[in-house]
């Protein structure tokens, strides 16, 4: 029997689904239900969407173990519960999350890898510190995976993330404190219905190899596993992820990676500051082919334009000690 909830998935892909995931269209009601009377025993959490499309990811993505799926689902609502300034302007066209997609922050590549898999990658240099806070960047990340985790494909394929470190300076690396470091994995790994198949550095300098020592005891053993140090070795990450997938940046036979093309994909090609647009669940606008054409470096330079004083957010958690002091 085929639900509503398979629509659009390819029979390879329910495959995978099936061989990987435990999915069984037969029980497939059943086992949402059963997640969802879970609900009553957190009285304490607003759980504000229960319908069947938004459980179903949180089943992916725990490989339908229903206690683990309603923990998951209920450390989702907790986080956003616990980290209201996080969420209190999540939309494409708030200044802090718009700089930050404007700056690169995620990139996503169009193509996946052989595995189906989504990729998302970040350059670390281009983190302009006094643009763009550390939390904005996790919020535009976080708020690009809800986009993307509507295509079912992706709930099950999943998403690689690649880090690239060159040129990231040591006085950049001291912003990354343990507090935003814990926040991130908290968002990420723990509280997001997303498979995440490789998390992999390239070109990390000492510094961030010791900042990676500190977080490990953060890291599910899941996680830590997933997690490749390739250095400047690119051999070692054509060896996971085929070059044909991948921009030059990484060795790979693609054109270089252009920063803004996600940030037009998700504001929409029609995008100007004037618009009034905010970003809802179903994110119609986004559509396989992603904008482009002119315009982009009006966009570009206003995008850059100064930040009023009143959008930066006091309760920026940038503040804490350094991981890395500097002497």
């Amino acid at each position: 029997m085929m639900t509503h909830l398979h629509a659009g998935l390819s029979s390879e892909t329910t495959e995978k689904a099936r061989l990987e995931l435990n999915e069984n269209p037969d029980t497939l009601h059943q086992d949402i239900q059963q997640v969802r009377d879970m609900i009553v025993t957190r009285p304490d959490i607003g759980f504000l969407r229960t319908d069947d499309d938004f459980i179903l990811r949180f089943l992916r993505a725990r490989k339908f173990d229903q206690v683990e799926t309603f923990r998951l689902l209920a450390q989702y609502f907790q986080f956003r519960q616990q980290n209201l300034d996080m969420f209190q302007s999540f939309k494409v066209d708030d200044p802090g999350i718009k700089r930050a997609l404007m700056d690169g922050f995620p990139g996503v590549l169009e193509t996946p890898d052989q595995h189906g898999r989504k990729i998302l990658i970040l350059f670390a240099s281009n983190w302009d510190q006094s643009r763009n806070s550390f939390t904005d960047i996790l919020r535009a990340i976080l708020l690009s995976l809800e986009v993307l985790i509507e295509n079912p494909e992706l709930q099950i394929n999943g998403f690689i993330l690649i880090i690239d470190w060159s040129n990231f300076s040591f006085k950049q690396a001291s912003k990354l404190t343990p507090n935003i470091l814990k926040l991130a994995i908290e968002g990420l790994q723990d509280s997001f219905p997303a498979r995440f198949g490789g998390i992999h550095f390239v070109n990390q300098p000492w510094y961030i190899h010791a900042m990676y020592t500190i977080i490990k005891p953060f890291l599910k053993d899941k996680t830590r596993k997933r997690i490749f140090l390739h250095g400047n070795n690119l051999n070692s990450l054509h060896q996971l992820i085929q070059p044909e997938c991948l921009p030059s940046e990484f060795g790979g036979t693609l054109p270089p990676y252009d920063m803004g093309i996600w940030a037009r994909t998700l504001l929409g090609p029609d995008y100007n500051d004037e618009t009034e647009y905010t970003l809802t669940y179903d994110a119609l606008h986004v559509r396989e082919n992603c904008g482009g054409g002119g315009g982009d470096k009006d966009m570009m330079k206003r995008s850059q334009s100064a930040v009023e004083p009143g959008t930066l957010r006091q309760t920026d958690r940038d503040t804490s000690t350094p991981l890395l002091a500097l002497d």
